[in-house]
């Protein structure tokens, strides 16, 4: 299924072309061509083991060495200098860093070190523009508590509100609601979709559960063995057919009678 179509007169945020990536004798990543669109929620789906996780990294210029070609805003990916790229790319990955002994808005403010770098003076601009966007993430009530005293669903705003403050046109967000319950999962996706919306920036998150990536996002890209099984509007991704063939398990897609949604769940 081809369903790569960009819309019209727009240029790719990311483009991808004829992509593998190997390591050791294992290739995690084959043949892979995609597109990702500017101001738009691309969700990243696929059974464990699929090449998420690994596209992630290959978009956030983690692995450097692979075959084929992958440009951002048109330019090689590794043309980009390292301050340049991440001032416009944000990543959080799975497993995010130590923050012990660090309050909420000294974590928040680690957003504006592209900028600045080790060394830079933060100033009273700076300080706004992190308290600005602690409310505008609704973490200013928890900026002065430490950022490990915070529930799980908490601690994600914060570091949303962190890559925020980086003020990137692209949010990476590899598997952001993997530990948290359903109430958090929905508030998290939500905050992510307000703020692509509001601030005109895109993201590309890493998901396991079709449903929420079928709510919160524009577009599905799902992989399968290492490779891009299909790509789509949720509506062209939500069939019976599709799913099964991206989770190897038969999967009816039924019709929530509130919101119109498909859901899709195992037979």
């Amino acid at each position: 299924m081809n369903m790569n179509q960009i819309r019209m007169g727009e240029a790719p945020l990311f483009e991808l072309n004829k992509v593998r990536f190997e390591a050791g004798a294992a290739t995690l990543l084959d043949d892979i061509d995609l597109a990702i669109e500017p101001e738009r929620v691309t969700g990243l789906i696929g059974h464990n083991g699929s090449g998420k996780t690994t596209l992630m990294r290959l978009l956030a210029r983690h692995h450097a060495r692979f075959t084929g070609a992958i440009r951002f805003h048109g330019r090689l990916i590794a043309s980009w200098k390292p301050r340049e790229f991440v001032r416009r790319v944000a990543h959080l990955p799975q497993s995010t860093p130590s923050t012990d002994g660090m309050r909420v808005r000294e974590l928040v403010a680690l957003g504006l070190y592209p900028w600045h770098g080790s060394l830079g003076v933060f100033g009273g601009d700076d300080r706004a523009h992190v308290a600005e966007t602690m409310r505008m993430t609704d973490v200013a009530r928890y900026a002065d508590r430490m950022v490990d005293s915070l529930s799980g669903g908490k601690r994600q705003r914060v570091w949303l509100a962190m890559l925020i403050a980086q003020d990137s046109r692209c949010l990476l967000l590899d598997e952001p609601t993997s530990a948290l319950d359903i109430v958090h999962q929905v508030e998290v996706l939500e905050l992510v979709r307000t703020l692509c919306e509001r601030r005109r920036i895109a993201a590309v998150i890493v998901l396991h559960d079709i449903n929420m990536a079928a709510r919160f996002c524009d577009r599905i890209v799902a992989l399968r063995q290492e490779r891009i099984l299909m790509q789509g509007a949720p509506a062209e991704i939500m069939t019976g057919a599709n799913l099964e063939a991206i989770y190897g398990v038969p999967m009816n897609v039924l019709r929530d009678p509130s919101s119109g949604r498909a859901v899709g769940v195992p037979r």
